[in-house]
C-alpha cells in the first residue's frame, strides 16, 4: 500500500506520479474517501468524549435531562460509527488497488517506452536458418509437451532425460552464484495463506489470477510471494539489514487467456522452475540493492555465454508493487525476439507496509519500515529455451557452452 500521508500532504506531485503508473486509477476520489474517514473519525471520537463526559458527571443519579442527552448522544454516536465503517470499507477497497508509487525519472508511458540501458554480446550469427526450441526439441527430446498434456491439460511440460539433467545443473549453478553474492538459500512453501498473497500485493487486486485449492490456500506464482512474508509483523535490528534470500521454487500461473504462435512450447506455461532473489534493506539504499540484483542475475547469463539486453521499464510497464524495475531480456534466434528471463524491482515500502516489516536504528528509535527487492534468477524454461536455440548445430543437435557441461556432469 502507499503512503497516503505524503499522497495526502502533497497530492498533486504524488497523485501525479501515481497516474503515470497507472492513468485510470482515481486520486481525487481516494483524497476525497481519505477525507470523509478522518471528517467522520474526528466527530466519532468527539462524541465519544462527550457521553464519556456526560457519564462521569452523576454516575447512576443523572438527572433527566443530562440522560436524554446523553441517550441522544448515544443515538447518533452508533450512526456515526455505521458511517465511519463504511467509509472506511470504501477507502480500503480502493487503496488497495492503488499501484505502488514509481521512483521519478524512470520512462513515462506503457512498454513501448521502455530503455535499453545496455546490451551484452551479439546476436549469434548462423549459416542456416535456426530453429525454434520446439522444433530441435523434436530431434534432442529434452521435453514432451504431449506427454505432460496427457497427465495436466495444455501448457504443462515433462522434462526427460538430458532436459533433467540441466535443469538440477543451472539451478545448482544460480543457487551457488547467488550464494557467492550473500543470498542464503532458503526452500519456503508452495502453498501460502491468502494473508501471504496479500502482503506480497497479489491480494485484492489479482484475485483469480493464480490458483488457489482447497482450505483457502494458494499456490504460490513466484516464491517472491513467501519470501516477502518470512519477517511479516516483526520489527528487525538495524544490524540484520539487509536480509538477503535466494530461493529456488515451482511457480504455478494460470496464464488465463490465448497466446500467439511464438510462446508455444516453454515460453509459456502454467508450472515452471524458477530461482529468486529477494532482499529487505534500508530506505536509502534501495536502489544500490536493486542494481546490486540485476548484475548478480547477470552473471549466470555471462558465464553461459547468451546475448541480452537490460531494459529499464516505463512508469506502466513496471508490476502493481513496483516502483522501479529492470527486465533482463535474452536473445532468442528461433523466435527472433528477446524474451525477459529476470525482473528486478525495487518495491519501496509498498510490500513492508501490507506485511509490516519494520527495523529500528537504534533500541529507542521508532520502527521504519523496511524496503522490499525482488529479481528472477533466472526463470530456467525460458533460459533453456535460450540455451538450445543459440547453441543449435545445423544438423539439429545442441553444442551446450563448456560451463554448463561441467555443471552437468557434477550434478549428475
Amino acid at each position: 500500500m502507499i503512503d497516503i500521508h505524503k499522497l495526502r500532504e502533497n497530492p498533486e506531485h504524488v497523485g501525479g506520479l501515481i497516474k503515470r503508473k497507472d492513468p485510470r486509477f482515481d486520486v481525487k476520489h481516494l483524497l476525497e474517501l481519505d477525507e470523509a474517514v478522518r471528517s467522520i473519525r474526528a466527530e466519532v471520537e468527539s462524541l465519544r468524549k462527550d457521553k464519556n463526559d456526560l457519564s462521569s458527571l452523576g454516575g447512576d443519579g443523572l438527572n433527566d435531562k443530562i440522560r436524554e442527552r446523553s441517550i441522544e448522544i448515544g443515538r447518533s454516536l452508533k450512526d456515526r460509527e455505521k458511517e465511519l465503517h463504511v467509509a472506511v470499507q470504501a477507502f480500503e477497497k480502493l487503496a488497495l488497488t492503488c499501484p505502488n508509487v514509481p521512483i521519478e525519472g524512470i520512462p513515462l508511458g506503457g512498454k513501448e517506452h521502455n530503455a535499453v540501458i545496455r546490451t551484452i554480446g551479439q546476436k549469434p550469427h548462423f549459416s542456416f536458418e535456426p530453429r525454434n526450441h520446439v522444433e530441435l526439441n523434436a530431434n534432442v527430446g529434452w521435453f514432451d509437451m504431449e506427454a505432460a498434456a496427457r497427465i495436466s491439460g495444455g501448457q504443462f511440460v515433462l522434462y526427460k532425460g538430458d532436459g533433467v539433467r540441466m535443469m538440477y545443473a543451472l539451478t545448482r549453478m544460480m543457487i551457488k552464484n547467488n550464494a557467492a553474492a550473500g543470498f542464503e538459500p532458503i526452500i519456503p512453501p508452495y502453498l501460502v495463506e491468502r494473508k501471504t498473497m496479500f502482503n506480497a500485493s497479489n491480494l485484492p487486486k489479482f484475485d483469480g489470477d493464480f490458483y488457489e485449492v482447497q482450505d483457502g490456500m494458494c499456490l504460490i506464482p513466484t516464491s517472491e510471494v513467501p519470501l516477502t512474508s518470512i519477517h511479516a509483523d516483526q520489527i528487525l535490528n538495524d544490524d540484520q539489514l539487509p536480509i538477503r534470500y535466494t530461493a529456488w521454487t515451482s511457480c504455478f500461473r494460470r496464464e488465463a487467456g490465448g497466446y500467439g504462435s511464438l510462446e508455444r512450447g516453454l515460453i509459456r506455461i502454467h508450472q515452471f522452475e524458477k530461482v529468486e532473489i529477494f532482499s529487505a534493506c534500508r530506505p536509502e539504499e534501495s536502489q544500490i540493492e536493486q542494481e546490486r540484483m540485476v548484475l548478480c542475475a547477470e552473471r549466470l547469463l555471462q558465464q553461459l555465454g547468451l546475448h541480452y539486453q537490460v531494459s529499464l521499464l516505463a512508469a506502466q510497464d513496471c508490476s502493481f508493487a513496483s516502483a522501479k524495475t529492470y527486465d533482463i531480456e535474452v536473445w532468442l534466434p528461433g523466435q527472433n525476439k528477446y524474451y525477459e528471463v529476470s525482473s528486478a524491482s525495487d518495491c519501496t515500502d509498498f510490500q513492508a507496509r501490507r506485511a509490516a516489516i519494520r527495523y529500528r536504528e537504534s533500541a529507542t528509535a521508532k520502527p521504519k519500515l523496511v524496503h522490499t527487492l525482488n529479481a528472477s534468477s533466472l526463470a530456467l524454461p525460458r533460459l533453456m529455451v535460450a540455451i538450445m536455440e543459440t547453441f543449435q548445430q545445423e544438423d539439429g543437435t545442441i553444442v551446450l557452452p563448456e560451463v554448463l557441461q561441467q555443471a552437468m556432469n557434477e550434478a549428475w
